[in-house]
C-alpha cells in the first residue's frame, strides 16, 4: 500500500507547513510554532524533504569475491603499520622490565604487518571453531587437536603477541593531564571509524540504536541493560543503513566523560539528543530520514532536526516535554487513535496490546494494511508500519556478529575487547560491501575465505621457530629415543621437563625442573628416569 509518507516537499507545501526563508531567518527557534492542534485520519501527511544525498559504494572493488580485499578497505595497511609500531614499542619496555633469565618476554621478536594479518585471521577463527579456553586451540589431545593452528603460528608466540598488543604510547601519559577512558584504543577506532564513513554512504533510511558488546571486568562506565542478551558491556551508539544494517557511524559510550561533537545546539541539550547529532552530523541538511527508539524521540531533537532538513519518526516517551497532555492522560480502546501536529511534527497515540505513541515529521495518523503472524490483515498506523520496517538495522549487526564473535570472555583488558570487536564490525561491513556488488557468498563463507586467504599470502613469516607436539597417538604409539640436548645460540643446554611441569609441590606451585635430555621424536625435554617412561606410556598427561 503506497503511503502518503512518500511524497516530497514542493514550493507549494512548503508555505503550509513550513515556514518561508524570511520567517527563518526571524525566528530560527521554532517559535512561530504556537501549539499542538488535533488532526485526523482525512488530515494531509507531512511531506519529506528532497533527498539529495549521493548514497552507495565509494571505492572501487575489483574483485567482488574477494574478501580481503574488501576486509582491508576498513581495516588497512595504515592502521596495521600503527599497531605494528605500537606493539613493538610496548614490548621493548615491557623487556626492560624482565628481570627473570629464562621470561619468555626474552623471547619477543618484532612483529610486522605480515605476522599481524596472521594474528588478525587466528582471533576471527576462534569464533568459528569456539573452544572454552584459547590455550586448547593448540591442544593435543585427540578430541581437542586442531593442527592448522599450531602450523599457522606456535601457541608462545600467539600468547607474546597478545601480551604486547598494544594501540597507544604509555610514555606520553602526565600526571598533570588524565588521559581519556578510550586513550588505549582511540586511535585506532578513530580509524576505522572514518575508513566507515569513506567506503561507503547509506540509502536515505537510516536508523539509530545502542548495542551492548559483552564485557564483565571491572569498568566504572561498564553499562546494565536487562533487555540485551549480554545485559553487561560497554555501550555502542550506533548509526545503520535500515535495509542492510551498515554501520556508518559509532560512539562508545564512557559515561559523563562520552565525546560528542561541538555543535552550537547542544550546550544545553541531553545525552539523546547529543547523540543523535554527533552520528548523523554529516548526514544533515540532505534529506535522510532517522529512524528512532523512545530513547532518543523528543520535541527538542524534532525541532533540531527539521531546521536541519532531516527527516525523523520512532517511538516516543509521553511524558516528554512539550507534548499535548491529552497524548499521556487519555484512555483509549483497542484499535482507537489519536494524533496532533504542531508544524511539520506529528504525535498520535494508538491503542494495541498496549498503548505506542509516535512522534514523526513524515506521518499524519493515516492507517494502513498488513498482515500479521496469524496471515489476518489488521490495520496500523503508517508510523508504525514503517518503523517495523526500518528500524531493525542495529538489531541486523548484533544478530549477524553474535553467531561467530570474535570476542572472548577471558579477555580482560577492555580495549584489546573493543579491538576484537571492532575486528567484527569490519568484517560485517565488508560482507554488506561484498553483497552490495552482487556478491552471493554468506557471512560465514565470507568469513572463512578471508581467514584462509589472509593465511595464505601471510603465513610464510610467522614458522621462523614453530612449535610442532606431537599428537597423543604418536606419544603412545610411536618409536622413541633419549638425546643429549645441544647447545643453542645463546649457550643453553637445557629444557624445562614437560611431565615434571604438570606436578604440583607442598605449596601447591607447579615443579619447574629443568634437564639436559629430550625425545629426539617429540621434541621435548624429559628427565631420564621416571619422566621419559612416564610421557610415553600414561594416556592423560
Amino acid at each position: 500500500m503506497a503511503s502518503d509518507s512518500d511524497e516530497t516537499i514542493c514550493a507549494d507545501s512548503e508555505e503550509e507547513l513550513l515556514s518561508s526563508e524570511s520567517e527563518e531567518s526571524e525566528s530560527e527557534d521554532f517559535s512561530y510554532v504556537r501549539q499542538w492542534c488535533h488532526i485526523n485520519a482525512d488530515s494531509p501527511s507531512p511531506p519529506r524533504f528532497p533527498f539529495t544525498g549521493s548514497p552507495g559504494l565509494k571505492i572501487p572493488i575489483y574483485d567482488v569475491n574477494n574478501s580481503v580485499e574488501i576486509f582491508e578497505q576498513f581495516i588497512d595497511n595504515d592502521i596495521l603499520e600503527y599497531i605494528v609500531e605500537e606493539t613493538n614499542v610496548f614490548a621493548q619496555q615491557c623487556l626492560q622490565t624482565v628481570t627473570t633469565p629464562n621470561s619468555r618476554m626474552r623471547q619477543w621478536k618484532n612483529t610486522d604487518v605480515k605476522e599481524m594479518k596472521v594474528f588478525i585471521a587466528l582471533l576471527l577463527y576462534q569464533g568459528i571453531v569456539k573452544k572454552p579456553q584459547e590455550k586448547w586451540m593448540w591442544s593435543k589431545k585427540p578430541m581437542l587437536y586442531a593442527p592448522f593452528v599450531a602450523s599457522v603460528m606456535s601457541e608462545r608466540r600467539y600468547q607474546l603477541l597478545m601480551k604486547c598488543l598494544h594501540f597507544s604510547r604509555n610514555d606520553t601519559l602526565t600526571s598533570t593531564e588524565p588521559p581519556a577512558k578510550l586513550r588505549k584504543i582511540e586511535q585506532v577506532n578513530e580509524k576505522i571509524k572514518q575508513n566507515f564513513k569513506k567506503v561507503y554512504v547509506p540509502e536515505r533510511d537510516i536508523s539509530i540504536d545502542e548495542s551492548l558488546m559483552p564485557y564483565q571486568g571491572r569498568l566504572g562506565w561498564k553499562q546494565f541493560i536487562p533487555t540485551k542478551r549480554a545485559r553487561f558491556g560497554l555501550k555502542f551508539y550506533e548509526l545503520c543503513e535500515s535495509s542492510s544494517g551498515y554501520i556508518w557511524n559509532f560512539i562508545i559510550y564512557t559515561g559523563k566523560d562520552t565525546s560528542f561533537q561541538s555543535f552550537d545546539e547542544t550546550a544545553k541539550l541531553g545525552v539523546a539528543t547529543k547523540t543523535v547529532l554527533t552520528l548523523s552530523d554529516e548526514l544533515l541538511n540532505k534529506g535522510y530520514c532517522i529512524t528512532l527508539d523512545n530513547f532518543y524521540s523528543s520535541p527538542e531533537l524534532s525541532e533540531i532536526l527539521i531546521k536541519k532538513k532531516t527527516d525523523f519518526y520512532g517511538t516516543l516517551r509521553t511524558d516528554r516535554k512539550n507534548l499535548p497532555t491529552e497524548l499521556k492522560q487519555k484512555k483509549l480502546k483497542k484499535g482507537e487513535m489519536i494524533a496532533f501536529q504542531k508544524g511539520k511534527m506529528c504525535a498520535l497515540k494508538w491503542q494495541d496490546k498496549r498503548a505506542v505513541s509516535m512522534l514523526s515529521s513524515i506521518h499524519g495518523s493515516k492507517l494502513g494494511e498488513i498482515c500479521n503472524k496469524q496471515k489476518k490483515v489488521v490495520k496500523k498506523p503508517l508510523a508504525v508500519i514503517d518503523y517495523n520496517k526500518t528500524m531493525g538495522g542495529v538489531d541486523k549487526v548484533d544478530q549477524c556478529i553474535s553467531y561467530y564473535p570474535t570476542i572472548r570472555k577471558q579477555q580482560r583488558k577492555f580495549y584489546k575487547k573493543i579491538f576484537r570487536h571492532l575486528i567484527d564490525l569490519c568484517v560485517y561491513n565488508s560482507h554488506v560491501v561484498h553483497r552490495k556488488k552482487d556478491g552471493k557468498m554468506r557471512i560465514l563463507e565470507f568469513k572463512m575465505q578471508l581467514i584462509e586467504r589472509f593465511i595464505e599470502i601471510n603465513k610464510s613469516v610467522t614458522l621462523e621457530n614453530p612449535i610442532s607436539l606431537p599428537t597423543e597417538s604418536d606419544r603412545l604409539e610411536g618409536r622413541h629415543f633419549i638425546n643429549k640436548i645441544a647447545a643453542t645460540n645463546n649457550g643453553k643446554k637445557r629444557r624445562r621437563c614437560v611431565v615434571c611441569a604438570k606436578q604440583f609441590n607442598n605449596k601447591g606451585e607447579r615443579i619447574r625442573r629443568e634437564t639436559t635430555f629430550e625425545c629426539r621424536t617429540c621434541q621435548v625435554g624429559l628427565c631420564v628416569v621416571p619422566c621419559f617412561e612416564v610421557y610415553h606410556t600414561q594416556k592423560d598427561l
